[in-house]
């Protein structure tokens, strides 16, 4: 709490000018010569030097404003406050008390849009609080030491829950189910456990072994998994049921790749990036012995401006590619990537051609694609996000020699829940429509979040869902009809 006696202590050991004027630590990384030749994690984490020194900054509001933009609600100043008086392990259970995946998140969440973006230092016009270097810093620190916390779980319930998909939403949901006393069995349609985060984020930005300790401290809680099993078609929804399962998390993902359209896109050598990464990722494609290998191109072009895009060509860049290429409609100051992705993509030699968009694809005698045909746009008005519209200018294209296309353009919902749950609600776009404020469906035992709702969102706003829909599920269930 704000006012235990050695947070009062802590505040009073220095003046809020002193720890203003504290520059923001920078965080390690790996070379780009030296990373560009293997899949090693390009941030390399803070020192606990580092890492104290970055906690003095923070001013310990009486009302932290950084926690507004916290989908899961982390107690952030409490954490923070905890590394900088050197205890660790307590900051560390500070993040668990409502994040299944600290470590995770602090490494691919947007902090700089979300947390840190309400910090009191950026309404200064200084730099924000590292926050998600912090808390990388302290789930690292734990991992490291072995000493491996379990949140306080709830005597059982006597009651079980069933969660579609292992992916952020449906771990944040088990999580939180687990301490509230359920039994939670999680089924994943994939032979790894993870979702996206296995098979959609590069290990040079989250290592495999980094989610697997996060799935396992979920199994020390008591939290099952069933992988290979697809719900709606190995499982059905009424089978549950009948197992006597009272409620049920759909947190299925958006799997489904959307292409453009154009001519030439089926082409031998065009893929999404989802197929891409996944492959490569998930299936090691990318090794000489792999049963399914990944063609790996000289010439790639990377269609798209957000972190999958960035994860693609990234990869691309580290598979061999000669001339790794992203190739986005509007201009970098309206890429939705993160800022550190880009500065990172840049410094590994990947080239930008923003204000383009592919028109054409043009291939060899074997069906091969051999040339992309760009229109050069320009930018209008605002679109309804506020963000410039891109618009064709006339008569001005640019043909570009490229072996390999990655299609990196937004994903669909998988429809597979939608179309085999009888009087389940879907949007236009296949989305699972839900009350935004409980998650629940038309269905009442049925939850769902994620980008099986959103369509395509960024992990913590998954995780968000999950403990919304969490909370909202245990209310239901324990209404009187239930008891």
């Amino acid at each position: 709490m704000r006012n235990d006696t050695w947070r009062v202590e802590l505040r009073g050991a220095m003046k809020a000018k002193e720890r203003t004027d504290i520059p923001r630590v920078h965080m390690p990384e790996l070379a780009a010569d030296v990373r560009n030749k293997n899949n090693e994690e390009v941030n390399l984490g803070l020192t606990l030097e580092m890492a104290q020194r970055e906690a003095q900054r923070c001013l310990d509001c009486a009302k932290p404003t950084c926690m507004n933009g916290c989908p899961v609600s982390i107690d952030i100043p409490s954490f923070i406050k905890n590394i900088e008086r050197g205890e660790i392990l307590e900051a560390a259970k500070v993040l668990k008390q409502t994040s299944a995946l600290p470590a995770v998140c602090g490494r691919v969440c947007p902090q700089e849009k979300q947390c840190e973006a309400e910090c009191i230092h950026v309404k200064m016009g200084k730099d924000a609080v590292a926050i998600g270097y912090l808390e990388r810093f302290a789930a690292d620190y734990e991992r490291e030491s072995g000493n491996i916390s379990i949140p306080e779980i709830a005597p059982a319930n006597g009651f079980k829950v069933a969660v579609v998909g292992s992916g952020p939403a449906g771990l944040s949901f088990a999580g939180d189910m687990a301490k509230f006393g359920y039994d939670v069995t999680v089924f994943e349609a994939l032979h790894e456990i993870g979702g996206v985060l296995k098979y959609g984020i590069p290990e040079f930005r989250l290592p495999n072994t980094i989610v697997d300790v996060e799935i396992n401290n979920l199994r020390d809680m008591g939290v099952k998994f069933v992988n290979n099993t697809i719900v709606g078609k190995t499982i059905s929804v009424e089978e549950l049921q009948k197992e006597g399962f009272a409620g049920i998390f759909v947190g299925s993902g958006a799997g489904l790749p959307r292409f453009m359209n154009i001519k030439g896109e089926n082409l031998v050598g065009i893929m999404s990036s989802n197929e891409y990464l996944t492959r490569v990722n998930l299936m090691y494609a990318a090794n000489e012995d792999s049963d399914t290998p990944v063609f790996k191109g000289k010439n790639v072009a990377v269609i798209g401006g957000g972190n999958t895009a960035m994860d693609s060509v990234r990869t691309a860049k580290r598979l061999g590619a000669e001339r790794a290429m992203i190739v986005y409609r509007r201009s970098e100051e309206e890429m939705p990537a993160r800022l550190e992705e880009v500065k990172h993509a840049k410094e590994e030699g990947i080239e930008f051609l923003t204000l383009h968009n592919p028109i054409e694809y043009r291939g060899n005698e074997k069906g091969h694609v051999t040339q992309m045909l760009l229109q050069v746009m320009k930018l209008g008005e605002p679109d309804e996000s506020g963000r410039r519209s891109p618009v064709e200018i006339p008569g001005e294209t640019k043909l570009i020699e490229v072996d390999e296309v990655i299609v990196s353009v937004g994903v669909s919902p998988n429809p597979l829940i939608p179309q085999s749950v009888k009087g389940l609600t879907a949007s236009k776009w296949g989305t699972i429509e839900v009350n935004e404020e409980t998650m629940q469906t038309d269905i009442p035992m049925i939850f769902a979040g994620g980008d099986i709702v959103r369509g395509g969102a960024t992990v913590i706003l998954a995780m968000g869902d999950g403990r919304r829909a969490a909370q909202s599920m245990h209310e239901w269930i324990f209404m009187p009809k239930y008891k």
